[in-house]
C-alpha cells in the first residue's frame, strides 16, 4: 500500500533473515536454558514471529520475513521473549533501529547488541500542543502572566494489554515549582481528541521593572512544559507510561505563542539499570527499501526501451540485458525485470530471446543452464511469482503431514539414533519419496500457462542447437528449473515458499534435505544416476528408484509442461488451505435478537470457502463460498474504534473482522482478494464505514441495502498484475541503473573503445557481454538519457519537498533529531521578520 506525497507514492517495504541470538542470560532456576523466540515489530506493533527454540541460550532460528509497511513508523524493534507456560512471556532484551539508520545497515549480516526492555522506554505515537502566554493585569494593578496549554489530540498510542484508554498529565516544571493537572480518561482508542486548556500562573519580569529583591518574580524561559500520556489502568500495578515530551516555554518566543506537534519520548534513563553486554546479542540481516513513485508519464521513456527488448537484435543490446551487465548481482536486475514484464504481459518473448542467446552461447549440453546467468535468475523469479499458487496445490499437503508426523528417515549409519532402526527408516523414507514424486509427475496440467509457455521456448532452442549430440537435452533444459530450481528448493526450504510458517526443526529438515536429493536426482534424467551420490548410503538409497517407469514419468510430465497451452484448472482443483490464524470477528447478525459482540474465532481459507471456527480443528461456525465473495476492502477505524479491519461484503450482509497487526490485515485482504477475483457479481461500489445505529456511517443512507457510496479497489484481472505496480518497478530499475552508473558509462567506453572491434578485449572490458558494439552504444545512449531525466525530477523533488517541510506539523513532528532543526528554522525566520 503506497503512501500519497506531494504527488508521489511512496511504498516501503523490509526484507528481513534472522539469524541467530548467543549469550542470552541463563534463566535463575537449576535448570538454565530458555525457551526462546523472536518478534519483528513496527514501533510497538507486532507483525511477525518466529518459531520457539527450545532448552538453548544461543537459539539459532534462520527465518527470512518479507512485508509492504502499510504506515509510517519510527523504528524497526526485534524483541527476544522467554516462552513461560504458566505466567505471561517475558520480555529479555531488544534491537530497536531508527527508521533513519536503517540504510547504515542495509543488506549486510550485523550483531546487535540487545538493550534492555522496560515499560517507560516502549513509547510511540505523537501529541498536538497549543502554548500561548498571555498578560493578565490583577486588582492591584500587577501585571501577571498566563500560560494557557491546550492539549488537543495524539495519533498512534501503543496498545497496551490489548487497551488503551489514555490521558494526558500536563505539568509546569521550573526551578522552585512543580504542578500537575490531568484531562479526562479517554476510552478505547488510541487517537485520543482531548482538546482540553490548562492555565498556569506565571510572572515575566521586565528587565525595567525586575527588583532584585523581588525573589517570587520567575524568567519564564527557564521553565518547561511537560505533558506525559497515561493508560488509565484497572490493574493493581497502576498506570502505564505511554510516552512524553518536554517543551521549554523559550520556544514561545517574541509572541508568546507555540503550536506543534512533538513525538512522545521515554523517560529520561528508562531501562539504565541492567548492563547491556549482560542481556546477549542477535544477528539480523536488514534491508529496508523505500519507493518514491513519479505518475506514470514520466516513467515512458524508460519503460519503452525495456518492453522494446525481445525486439532488440542481437538482444544483449536491449535495455534489459544491459541491467544484467551491470548489476553486481544477477538477482538484482532479475527481480524488477520479471514483475515489469509480467505485469504488461511480455515476460515469454523476453525470456524466450535471453534464452535463446544463451543456449547458442553454450558449448556443452550438459552445461545448460547451469549458470547464474540473467536467464536462470529470471526464470527463477517467474516461476516464484507465477508458479507459488501451483506449488501449494502440489506440495503443501504432503509437506505439512511430513512436518506434523515426524517420522524417522535417517539413513546415515553414523547418524543414526540407538532406538532408530535403518531399514524402518530407508522405508519411511522412501513412502515420503514416492508420494512426493507421484504428486509432481501427475500435476502437469496445472502447471502455469506462462512457465510452459517459457518452458516450450527452452526446449525448442536447446533441442535445435544440440539435437546431433544430445537427444535428451530437450528434457534436462526444463527439468534443471522445473525440478532443480522449483520443487527441490521447495522442499529443502518450505518456509522460504509459504508452504510452512517457519523453518522447520532439526529432524524435519534433515528428512527434507534427504528427500530433496532424491527428488532432483530423479529429475535430472542421468544416465549413472548412483554416481550422482557422493554418500554412499545415498548410491544405496537411490536403487530403490532405479526404474524406468521413473524416468518415463518424468518425461511424460516434462513433455506436458513444455507444451504450449493453456488448460482448464477448475475441474480438477481440489481444496487446499491458503491461510489461517486467529482474528475478532463481529456477530453477523444472522439471528435476529442475538447480540453483535466481537469474539475471537479460528479463520480458516481454502480455493473453495472462508470458514471460522471457536477454535482450531473444530467444526465451522460459519462457512462462506468463495463465489459469495463480493469485495473485499478495509473498514475504517472509526466504525468501532478498533484498528487494522476489513470487511467481508456477500449477497445479504458483511463480516467485520479485525486482523493483529496491519501487516497480517493486509494480507488477509490481498488473499481474499485474489480468490475471489473471478466472482461475476463483484462490486463495484462498496461502504468504507459500517452500517450502525440505523444508517451507513460514511454517506449516512438509512437503507441497509443502499449500494456502496466508494469506488471498490480489488477489481483487477484475477491474474499476476494484481500483485505488481509497474511504475513501481520502473522506478526500481532506474534507481538501478543510477546506482551503476559508472558502470554504463565503462560500458560505453568499451563500446568505443577500438579492443571491441577488432584485437584481443582489454581486461577492464571483458565482463560484459557485446555481441553488436554500434547498437549496445546507441541502446546506452538512450538508457543514460532517460535516467539522468528522473535524476533531474527526483532532485527537484527533493529540493521542493524540503522547502515545503514544516518541523512541528503533523506530517514532521518535532522529536529525535528534528527539535534543533525546528528551534534553528524558528530562529531564521524571527530573523528574517526583524
Amino acid at each position: 500500500m503506497a503512501v500519497e506525497e506531494e504527488g508521489l507514492r511512496v511504498f516501503q517495504s523490509v526484507k528481513i533473515k534472522i539469524g541467530e541470538a548467543k549469550n542470552i542470560p541463563p534463566y535463575p532456576g537449576p535448570n538454565r536454558m530458555r525457551d526462546c523466540y523472536c518478534t519483528v515489530n513496527l514501533d510497538q506493533e507486532e507483525v511477525f514471529r518466529t518459531k520457539i527454540v527450545e532448552k538453548s541460550l544461543c537459539p539459532f532460528y534462520g527465518e527470512d520475513f518479507y512485508c509492504e509497511i502499510p504506515r509510517s513508523f519510527r523504528h524497526l524493534s526485534f524483541y527476544i521473549f522467554d516462552r513461560d507456560v504458566f505466567r505471561r512471556d517475558s520480555s529479555i532484551g531488544k534491537v530497536a533501529v531508527k527508521k533513519e539508520d536503517l540504510q547504515k545497515y542495509h543488506g549486510k549480516d550485523t550483531w546487535f547488541q540487545l538493550q534492555p526492555v522496560s515499560a517507560d522506554s516502549e513509547v510511540q505515537g505523537k501529541v498536538h500542543l497549543e502554548l500561548r502566554l498571555s498578560e493578565v493585569i490583577t486588582d492591584s494593578g500587577v501585571i501577571n502572566h498566563k500560560l494557557a496549554t491546550r492539549v488537543l489530540e495524539c495519533q498512534g498510542l501503543p496498545i497496551v494489554n490489548g487497551q488503551c484508554d489514555p490521558y494526558a498529565a500536563v505539568s509546569l516544571i521550573g526551578p522552585s515549582r512543580s504542578e500537575a493537572k490531568k484531562t479526562k480518561v479517554k476510552r478505547k482508542t488510541n487517537n485520543p481528541q482531548f482538546d482540553e486548556v490548562f492555565y498556569f500562573e506565571v510572572t515575566r519580569p521586565l528587565s525595567s521593572t525586575k527588583r532584585q529583591f523581588d525573589v517570587e518574580e520567575e524568567d519564564v524561559d527557564k521553565l518547561a512544559l511537560r505533558v506525559d500520556l497515561w493508560n488509565a489502568s484497572n490493574l493493581k500495578f497502576g498506570d502505564e507510561f505511554l510516552g512524553g515530551v518536554r517543551v521549554p516555554l523559550r520556544v514561545l518566543g517574541q509572541f508568546g505563542v507555540h503550536d506543534a506537534w512533538y513525538y512522545l519520548q521515554p523517560r529520561e534513563n528508562a531501562g539504565k539499570s541492567v548492563k547491556v553486554e549482560e542481556l546477549g546479542s542477535l544477528r539480523l540481516n536488514i534491508v529496508y527499501t523505500e519507493d518514491h513513485v513519479f505518475p506514470s508519464e514520466h516513467y515512458t521513456p524508460l519503460r519503452d526501451l525495456l518492453l522494446d527488448s525481445a525486439n532488440v537484435q542481437p538482444v544483449s543490446a536491449s535495455t534489459a540485458n544491459i541491467l544484467g551487465e551491470v548489476c553486481r548481482e544477477k538477482q538484482e536486475a532479475a527481480i524488477p525485470l520479471v514483475r515489469l514484464f509480467l505485469h504488461y504481459g511480455k515476460i515469454v518473448p523476453f525470456i524466450s530471446a535471453i534464452a535463446h542467446a544463451e543456449v547458442n552461447r553454450t558449448q556443452d549440453p550438459n552445461t545448460i543452464f547451469r549458470g547464474n546467468s540473467l536467464t536462470s535468475k529470471c526464470i527463477d523469479e517467474t516461476m516464484k511469482l507465477a508458479g507459488m499458487h501451483y506449488l501449494q496445490v502440489t506440495l503443501k499437503p504432503i509437506i505439512d503431514e511430513i512436518c506434523t508426523e515426524h517420522k524417522p528417515c535417517e539413513i546415515d549409519p553414523v547418524k543414526l539414533k540407538e532406538s532408530e532402526n535403518l531399514d524402518t527408516n530407508r522405508e519411511n523414507l522412501r513412502h515420503y519419496v514416492d508420494r512426493i514424486f507421484n504428486v509432481i509427475t501427475t500435476s502437469g496440467v496445472r502447471c502455469p500457462t506462462v512457465m510452459c509457455d517459457i518452458f516450450f521456448s527452452l526446449r525448442e532452442s536447446a533441442a535445435t542447437r544440440f539435437q546431433d549430440e544430445d537427444q535428451d537435452v530437450r528434457y534436462t533444459a526444463v527439468s534443471s528449473f522445473i525440478f532443480l530450481r522449483f520443487f527441490a528448493p521447495a522442499i529443502l526450504s518450505p518456509n522460504l515458499f509459504q508452504l510452512r510458517p517457519h523453518h522447520p526443526d532439526a529432524a524435519t529438515s534433515r528428512t527434507l534435505t534427504l528427500i530433496s536429493k532424491t527428488i532432483q536426482t530423479l529429475g535430472s534424467l542421468a544416465t549413472s544416476k548412483s554416481a550422482n551420490f557422493k554418500e554412499t548410503y545415498m548410491a544405496g538409497f537411490y536403487d530403490y528408484f532405479n526404474e524406468q517407469k521413473y524416468a518415463d514419468a518424468v518425461k511424460n510430465f516434462l513433455d506436458l509442461i513444455s507444451t504450449s497451452g493453456k488448460w482448464d484448472q477448475k475441474s480438477i482443483e481440489t481444496p487446499i488451505m491458503l491461510k489461517e490464524g486467529f482474528m475478532i470477528k463481529r456477530a453477523q447478525g444472522r439471528n435476529r435478537f442475538g447480540m453483535k459482540n466481537f469474539k475471537k474465532r479460528w479463520f480458516r481459507l481454502t480455493n473453495h470457502e472462508f470458514t471460522y471456527h471457536k477454535t482450531k480443528g473444530e467444526g465451522a461456525l460459519c462457512s462462506i463460498p468463495i463465489e459469495n465473495i463480493l469485495a473485499v476492502e478495509r473498514l475504517e477505524e472509526e466504525s468501532f474504534k478498533m484498528k487494522n479491519m476489513f470487511q467481508v461484503i456477500q449477497p445479504e450482509r458483511a463480516l467485520y473482522i479485525q486482523a493483529n497487526n496491519c501487516v497480517e490485515a493486509r494480507d488477509w485482504i490481498d488473499i481474499l482478494t485474489k480468490v475471489s477475483q473471478c466472482n461475476r457479481k463483484r462490486l463495484s461500489t462498496y461502504h468504507p464505514s459500517a452500517y450502525l445505529n440505523g444508517h451507513w456511517l460514511c454517506c449516512k443512507l438509512s437503507a441497509d441495502t443502499a449500494p456502496g457510496c466508494t469506488p471498490c479497489t480489488g477489481g483487477l484481472p484475477a491474474n499476476i498484475q494484481l500483485d505488481v505496480d509497474g511504475d513501481r518497478e520502473t522506478e526500481r530499475i532506474y534507481s538501478l541503473y543510477s546506482t551503476y552508473m559508472t558502470k554504463l558509462i565503462k560500458m560505453e567506453e568499451a563500446c568505443g573503445s577500438k579492443s571491441v572491434y577488432d584485437g584481443p578485449e582489454q581486461e577492464e572490458y571483458s565482463s560484459f557481454v557485446i555481441d553488436d558494439p554500434q547498437e549496445t552504444y546507441k541502446t546506452l545512449k538512450q538508457i543514460v538519457s532517460a535516467v539522468q531525466t528522473l535524476e533531474q525530477q527526483h532532485t527537484k523533488y527533493k529540493r521542493d519537498k524540503f522547502k515545503k517541510t514544516k518541523i512541528g506539523s503533523q506530517e514532521h513532528p518535532i522529536g529525535d533529531k528534528s527539535f534543533q532543526c525546528y528551534i534553528r528554522q524558528q530562529s531564521e525566520s524571527s530573523t528574517y521578520s526583524i
